[in-house]
């Protein structure tokens, strides 16, 4: 392996551990979130992502199930987390249709 290949798969492991939380519900959602999408993300994207680990547990669930408002896209940052939400979401959703 390349060294950018051995960061690479070191970051996906921090992210992976980053995304054990006390909620089995997000647990497992951003655990497959980043088993399956990790190596499409970006650096931006990936950036956005890491912020959003930084969110208390209740709110991050509360905005994948579109429990709580997000925020209305004014500036960057907001358009960013609200597409990185979207992906989550969108890649929750297909692992659900695969499941049936």
């Amino acid at each position: 392996m390349m060294n950018a290949e051995v960061l690479r798969d070191a970051e996906q492991r921090r992210f992976a551990w980053r995304c054990r939380r006390g909620l089995l519900e997000l647990d497992i959602v951003l655990q497959n979130f980043v088993l399956y999408q990790y190596d499409a993300l970006t650096l931006d994207e990936l950036q956005v992502f890491d912020a959003l680990l930084a969110l208390p547990d209740n709110e991050f669930w509360a905005l994948i199930n579109n429990t709580s408002e997000m925020a209305k896209a004014t500036g960057a940052k907001e358009k960013a987390r609200n597409a990185m939400i979207y992906k989550i979401k969108t890649a929750r959703l297909n692992k659900l249709e695969e499941a049936e």
